[in-house]
């Protein structure tokens, strides 16, 4: 009971040192830990909810509110932040907030695992059906459950609507509606959930959600006392902010599509080495988030081909036949990463798509243009450079004789009869140390 022993000497203190020792009232307050999540289930997710349960459990405070808002994520993940949550000694309270946020797909998982699930006005929760992740099982997805004819889904299904019957169960909350969000993809509002028993109560804000809490009997862990609760923030580290960032879809399309790009640059101007670098970086920390997210390995290997289709146009005239190719590729690549939504969290929104297919497409008509420019200019040096050059005979040219051709006097052969000295000459090409030259 270190909580308690923590109490008593303060107490003990407090009274000892009389009003010299005004700030124990402070001392003595209840102290809730606050954890605020927004945005997709993923390993990242799961590893800073975790640390925040773990640290509610430390013994220095009285509970955790979760501040959620999720459109859904993967299946592992999200069992692992419930595994912690119903190992916690201490409540855990998940707050769908702010006002227009949600708790979709896993996040219903989540929510119905809590002690207490409270939710903001203007919020909703639900839209459970699992779908497959590039091979492996997420949830949220397709809302139309009848389609499913594929066994492996059908046992997902299956099995995502087992767990969450025995969450609500344990919770006791309404098990028909937690089933009906897995197979039917069923989504209320905040008010609608209180009074089919899925969420406890609607809170304004975090004092509304206090005082609310303040009294309610937690089976095995009491009563809560949280009027007046200090609040104590925890933050996700710098770390888990920039892995959570790329493993957004969207931020790891955009990734790929600048590793492509510096990659392209770098091979039509070697020696640059910062778009090479920035290039090999970037698609790194791609590929690094579409593995987070369980990618479709197919998928992956269509957007390569479709860089290395790029590539190739650089190199061989193929009239932009390769480009529309790799344009393509890219395209079907990015469809077949993930299988749901936009709204569901984890896939590719089309105007992220069309953008990233339009700049790379833009960079690599750019680099053509460059290339045919630098085919079809003059060359500047070496025995080309003399074909066409004018000059005047120094002496007469019978055939043979001597020319003056860019400051230099050179033994010329006329090639279209005897040209007298000082007529104008033009170079036809050079014959060793010897040129070739006609009349104008």
């Amino acid at each position: 009971m270190p909580k308690l022993v923590k109490v008593l000497i303060t107490g003990i203190l407090c009274a000892a040192l009389g009003p010299t020792a005004a700030h124990c009232a402070n001392t003595n307050r209840n102290k809730m830990l606050v954890a605020t999540f927004s945005g997709i289930i993923s390993p990242v997710a799961g590893e800073y909810l975790g640390q925040a349960i773990t640290k509610a459990n430390s013994g220095e405070y009285d509970g955790l509110i979760i501040r959620l808002d999720t459109p859904g994520g993967l299946d592992l993940a999200m069992r692992d932040i419930i595994k912690d949550i119903m190992a916690s000694k201490v409540p855990v309270i998940v707050y769908v907030s702010p006002p227009g946020a949600r708790a979709a797909s896993a996040g219903v998982f989540i929510g119905m695992s809590a002690h207490v699930l409270a939710m903001a006005p203007g919020t909703n929760i639900g839209a459970a059906h699992p779908v497959v992740l590039g091979g492996l099982p997420g949830i949220g997805g397709d809302k139309d459950s009848k389609k499913t004819a594929d066994p492996m889904e059908a046992k997902m299904l299956n099995d995502a609507s087992a767990y969450l019957k025995s969450i609500s169960q344990q919770r006791k909350r309404n098990v028909d509606w937690a089933i009906k969000a897995v197979t039917k993809s069923d989504s209320i509002p905040a008010e609608e959930a209180v009074k089919l028993n899925v969420a406890d109560f609607i809170a304004a804000d975090m004092n509304d959600l206090l005082a609310k809490l303040d009294g309610r009997e937690i089976p095995e862990m009491g009563k809560l006392s949280t009027k007046g609760s200090a609040l104590v923030n925890f933050n996700s580290t710098p770390r888990q902010k920039f892995l959570a960032t790329i493993s957004d879809p969207n931020v790891a399309m955009i990734l790929m599509s600048l590793g492509a790009a510096g990659l392209l640059i770098e091979l039509y101007n070697p020696g640059l080495i910062l778009p090479g670098v920035v290039g090999a970086m970037s698609l790194i920390t791609g590929f690094y988030a579409f593995h987070t997210l369980s990618a479709n390995f197919a998928g992956v290997l269509l957007i390569l081909l479709g860089i290395l289709l790029f590539i190739v146009e650089i190199h061989i005239t193929s009239y932009g036949l390769l480009a529309v190719g790799g344009v393509t590729s890219i395209a079907l690549g990015s469809v077949m990463l993930f299988k749901g939504t936009p709204s569901m969290g984890v896939s590719v929104s089309m105007s992220v798509l069309a953008s990233t297919i339009a700049g790379l497409l833009l960079i690599v008509l750019f680099i053509g243009w460059l290339v045919i420019r630098a085919q079809l200019r003059k060359v500047a040096t070496g025995e080309e450079a003399l074909a066409g050059t004018k000059g005047a005979a120094k002496t007469d040219l019978t055939p043979k004789g001597t020319v003056f051709v860019s400051g230099e006097l050179w033994d010329a052969v006329s090639n279209n009869g005897n040209i007298g000295a000082g007529e104008d000459v033009v170079v036809v090409k050079r014959d060793g140390l010897r040129l070739i030259v006609r009349r104008p």
